[in-house]
């Protein structure tokens, strides 16, 4: 198994753990991107605000364990996402988005604990249309039997499957392990990850830090043991159909695209979020 440690990182205020993309792994089946957004107490008068910005050709997936956000799109989406709730959007080839702390938790202060993730979009969807959906808690398939909860946030895996218009093969499911429970993981994906938010966990034997990304071995059932509660989520599914370039905020399996995209930033020239004038410029290239 390959471990990996997250690096820190910051975003726009908001501290976060990544550990996708690294140098030892650029990707777990579509998952090109992964950020856990740490658990953040901002005070009155504060909240969590990423300006306008663009993407092209992936899909991003919030998921919200405390706090809420507001998504809003430069297709007019204008959606509150509260915990528990999938926030999918598909860039295809522009779009641009904000999300921020709802006006009315600023006022009074909240709490901000979640995770976003980038999808790589197969390359027939690449230069397609932008979509966006919201699929309540309610929506999302849940399996609750000796101990053990799974959720299917996106994909299918363990006899569920999600309502998430994912564009490829996907595993994406939140698991809560009681203590001295075992989680057989099976091969149905060609590539999966586990990722434990919290608890005391190991696999096939070998202790588990938390925060920390395990690829899994391809092709093997592994054994997922809770020494405590256990809060994880496993992420996978089909192998990429080729290589992919990630560039700021953008993903393409032709660098002629990422050029083309970053030019169309920088000059304006990308479809905006109604009712927004700020944005995050692009960076200066290295």
């Amino acid at each position: 198994m390959l471990i990996i440690k997250p690096r820190a990182e910051d975003v726009e205020g908001q501290p976060i753990l990544r550990p996708l993309p690294s140098a030892q792994c650029r990707s777990v089946g579509p998952f090109v991107f992964f950020d856990h957004m740490l658990e953040t107490d901002y005070p009155a008068g504060s909240g969590m605000d990423i300006r306008q910005h663009p993407h092209i050709g992936l899909s991003t997936l919030t998921y919200l364990f405390e706090g809420e956000l507001l998504h809003k799109d430069s297709l007019g989406s204008d959606q509150r996402v509260l915990p528990g709730e999938v926030s999918w959007m598909t860039a295809g080839s522009a779009i641009a988005h904000v999300e921020r702390t709802p006006a009315d938790l600023v006022a009074k202060g909240s709490r901000m604990h979640g995770l976003q993730i980038w999808l790589a979009s197969p390359k027939d969807h690449e230069q397609g249309p932008g979509h966006y959906s919201h699929h309540p808690a309610a929506s999302l398939p849940t399996s609750d039997n000796l101990g053990i909860r799974i959720r299917m946030i996106a994909g299918s895996g363990f006899c569920l499957t999600s309502p998430v218009p994912v564009l490829s093969g996907t595993l994406y499911a939140e698991l809560h392990l009681q203590t001295a429970t075992t989680l057989l993981i099976p091969t149905e994906h060609a590539e999966r990850a586990l990722y434990v938010l919290e608890g005391e966990a190991s696999v096939d034997g070998q202790p588990v830090e938390p925060r920390s990304l395990i690829v899994l071995d391809s092709g093997q059932e592994a054994i997922l043991s809770a020494e405590s509660e256990c809060h994880a989520v496993l992420i996978g599914g089909e192998a990429l159909d080729g290589a992919r370039r990630m560039n700021w905020n953008f993903v393409a399996s032709d660098p002629a695209l990422i050029d083309q995209a970053r030019q169309r930033w920088a000059a304006g020239e990308w479809p905006t979020v109604p009712g927004e004038t700020g944005r995050i410029e692009l960076p200066v290239k290295r």
